[in-house]
């Protein structure tokens, strides 16, 4: 897994830079939002994610093409029009699955790797020559999010039972809480994707500066998985100060609104 988004980093000095700066900014901007404002915008944040999350499930399981993508997203932006409850709790359990298998799949890898296959890893830089197109940049990224997806798929064929049984118990921890302490496990929820947001984003936008975030994440870890854990505990704290005020805003324009509807009514 490591080694397909090492060759992405590679290639990425070749990308149009539209197909880096956009998608980055797009993930750093909507990251910023879900981090400290997700919870008290739920209905928003739900038709955001649902889209993101039906392009990735139309991309990768429906039809690996930009049109079952496409449809995927809008069928999904619409469900979570209606369904934003059960949105944000789907996310709460794909999220508790997915950190699982992260974190799992990178102590078994991270500590079982030789110190030979850390310096290869080092030793590798971008791969120079002619910028491609729009069309070809989206092309290269598109294969790389296939090979990607293949290597999860196998990552998970080659996972132990009892990891799997370890993520069970965090997707039933998740579903447990989600109905007791639903603030908290959404102000969470909201923190964890936020910040997983804004470090793709990030990525995506070093990638267009010529560095090699990928590899600098790789050799440490440990101090990026502490940022990851303190980035997601600020946000989480900050939802559950602000979230409250942010309701009780909304409420309050929502009951505003039909008495001043009302007001010019009687005053026509």
């Amino acid at each position: 897994m490591f080694e397909t988004l090492q060759n992405f980093e590679q290639s990425a000095g070749r990308l149009s830079p539209i197909v880096l700066i956009g998608p980055g900014l797009a993930a750093v901007l909507i990251g910023l939002f879900v981090w400290l404002g997700g919870l008290g915008l739920r209905r928003v944040l739900a038709i955001i994610l649902g889209a993101i999350i039906g392009w990735v499930c139309g991309f990768f399981i429906v039809g690996r093409n930009v049109m079952a993508a496409a449809i995927s997203a809008v069928a999904a932006a619409l469900v979570g029009t209606v369904l934003y409850r059960v949105i944000i709790t789907i996310i709460t359990v794909f999220l508790a699955a997915a950190l699982g298998f992260a974190v799992l799949y990178l102590v078994g890898t991270y500590f079982g790797v030789s110190q030979e296959t850390s310096t290869a890893y080092q030793s590798k830089t971008p791969v120079e020559g002619p910028t491609l197109s729009v069309n070809e940049s989206a092309q290269l990224m598109k294969a790389h999010m296939i090979n990607f997806g293949d290597e999860i798929k196998h990552a998970c064929s080659k996972m132990p039972l009892y990891n799997w049984a370890i993520i069970a118990v965090l997707v039933v921890i998740s579903i447990v809480a989600g109905f007791y302490l639903q603030r908290l496990t959404s102000a969470l929820s909201c923190a964890a994707l936020g910040t997983l947001l804004i470090f793709t984003g990030m990525i995506l936008l070093l990638f267009y500066k010529g560095s090699v975030p990928i590899g600098i994440i790789y050799n440490k870890p440990l101090f990026y998985a502490a940022v990851f854990g303190v980035m997601v505990a600020f946000g989480t704290i900050v939802q559950l100060l602000l979230g409250p005020r942010l309701e009780s805003r909304r409420k309050k324009a929502g009951q505003e609104e039909p008495a001043q509807r009302k007001h010019r009514w009687r005053t026509s």
